[in-house]
C-alpha cells in the first residue's frame, strides 16, 4: 500500500510544493513547527533513512541543502535546522525546521497557518530554490 507521501507524490493528496526534481519532491509540512517547515522525500518508498542506497542519501542530502538555503531567504530565522525522524509516515522524510530558538526544534508546539500563508511561503521558498545553482 502506498504511503501517505508517495501519494502526494502521485497528486492523490494535495501538497504545497516548493521543489521537485526527477528523484525528490519538496513540500511545506501542513502541521509545522515554524512558518516554512519542509519535508524533503525521496520519490522511492523507502522506511529509513540508512536503508537508502548511497547514491540516493547523498542526493537527498544534496536536495535538501538547497531546499534549505532557499528556505533561508524566503522565511527570517537564525538557521535552518535539519531532523530525520520518520516515526510518522514509513517513508524517508527530512526535516528542514526554520528556527528562531531551541523550542522551534522539539515538535512540541505547532503553528497554525492559512491556506494563503502556505501559498506564499511556498511560492518564496520556490522562487529562491529555482535561483540557486
Amino acid at each position: 500500500m502506498a504511503t501517505l507521501f508517495t501519494k502526494i507524490i502521485q497528486g492523490e493528496i494535495p501538497s504545497y510544493k516548493v521543489a521537485e526534481t526527477e528523484e525528490f519532491y519538496a513540500f511545506l509540512d501542513i502541521n509545522p513547527n515554524t512558518k516554512g517547515h519542509t519535508l524533503c522525500i525521496p520519490k522511492k518508498e523507502i522506511n529509513k533513512i540508512f536503508d537508502l542506497d548511497k547514491e540516493t542519501y547523498l542526493g537527498l542530502m544534496e536536495f535538501s541543502r538547497k531546499v534549505a538555503m532557499a528556505i533561508e531567504k524566503a522565511v527570517p530565522c537564525e538557521r535552518v535546522g535539519m531532523s530525520v525522524i520518520g516515526l510518522e509516515v514509513p517513508h524517508v522524510h527530512v526535516h528542514l525546521i526554520p528556527l528562531h530558538n531551541m523550542e522551534n526544534a522539539r515538535f512540541t508546539t505547532k503553528q497554525k497557518l492559512s491556506s494563503t500563508e502556505f501559498e506564499v511561503v511556498a511560492s518564496l521558498i520556490a522562487k529562491y530554490y529555482n535561483e540557486i545553482d
